[in-house]
């Protein structure tokens, strides 16, 4: 496989991959929706193998939608993912937590989300343990 192909991690895979929760503005579209949709800040929990985050839209398992986050020095990193599932949180009332996987990302992208990934948590770690 070419280093410019797409991967789509296993499950075991996914889950080697570093997690962080971090603030990021993000817009989630249907795939193929060409309206501009507007850059929200969300708590992210986010991997170089998927995404999970708090939704009012009620997707569905194997929806494909359309992934743009803006990383930090005004980066957009805009992305395919794969819902897996949708968890309903009933306490707030008509959120669910949307866990999806990353589909036909290329490797340079994926790079690209390790060292912001890596790079947040450096920015975390320094200003947590820094005397």
């Amino acid at each position: 496989m070419s280093p410019a192909t797409p991967s789509e991690p296993s499950g075991r895979e996914r889950r080697e991959f570093y997690r962080i929760t971090v603030l990021l503005p993000m817009c989630l579209q249907m795939a193929g929706d060409e309206t501009e949709g507007e850059l929200i800040e969300t708590s992210v929990n986010l991997s170089a193998g998927g995404i999970g985050v708090m939704v009012t839209t009620p997707y569905k398992s194997g929806d494909v939608l359309s992934l743009t986050l803006l990383l930090p020095d005004q980066v957009l990193f805009k992305a395919s993912i794969d819902v897996l599932r949708l968890d309903p949180l009933p306490l707030l009332g008509g959120v669910s937590r949307l866990h999806a996987r990353f589909v036909r990302m290329p490797a340079h992208d994926r790079e690209l989300l390790v060292r912001y990934i890596l790079r947040f948590q450096r920015d975390h770690l320094q200003e947590h343990y820094s005397a």
